[in-house]
């Protein structure tokens, strides 16, 4: 793979697609035969799954309305990369960003709202482990949450909502951004007669 050292190899990302299956046939094989004969490879793997364990612990008592559209998001796009769908890195959410950074995937066919949508809806388009980008629509509204270890951030794209932030309401409108601050209870109200479409970042803190 042209790696240089066990390091480089670990900070390629690779192990990460493996665990989250991810990798090509080639690919997971040679992560299995580096595991084998590379202690440090072997407990690489073993660090992320024990992370996203404990990751999908934390976030266990989270709505349903929460849940299901982001697990059948992970899944959506593990099978996207595995039919050979480049992994990307798209653009970290901040003060400056417009929907425009953001147009290779909003004006994608595969990656728009489907006819059933009901409560929440997500598409993911880009995961490192610095941070998971995806397209999210909410009808109505998403629960209250508080994060701990990552720092959400949203932009929003269509229609209108209020994000609240313990007692401070925001009233956003298309290509507002607004950052949440780790620690902090919030949740969102949509305003607008339509969902409230939203690139939502959560970037590791």
């Amino acid at each position: 793979m042209g790696f240089k050292n066990t390091r480089e190899y670990i900070d390629s990302g690779i192990l990460e697609a493996y665990v989250m299956g991810a990798t090509t046939m080639e690919e997971t094989l040679e992560v299995e035969k580096m595991a084998r004969g590379n202690y440090e490879v072997m407990e690489e793997i073993e660090s992320i799954r024990d992370a996203i364990e404990t990751y999908a612990l934390e976030h266990a008592m989270q709505p349903d309305v929460t849940i299901r559209p982001f697990l059948m998001a992970t899944i959506d796009y593990t099978e996207r990369l595995k039919k050979g769908e480049p992994a990307a890195s798209p653009p970290l959410l901040n003060k400056g960003s417009k929907t425009s950074d953001y147009t290779e995937w909003l004006k994608r066919d595969d990656l728009q709202l489907p006819e059933d949508f009901s409560d929440l809806h997500a598409r993911i388009i880009g995961y490192t482990p610095q941070a998971l980008t995806a397209i999210v629509w909410i009808n109505k509204m998403a629960p209250q949450e508080v994060h701990d270890h990552e720092h959400e951030r949203f932009l929003i794209v269509e229609g209108t909502c209020n994000i609240t932030i313990d007692q401070e309401v925001h009233q956003l409108i298309p290509g507002d951004y607004l950052a949440i601050p780790l620690y902090k209870n919030h949740h969102v109200t949509v305003t607008s007669d339509i969902p409230c479409k939203v690139i939502l970042q959560r970037v590791a803190a």
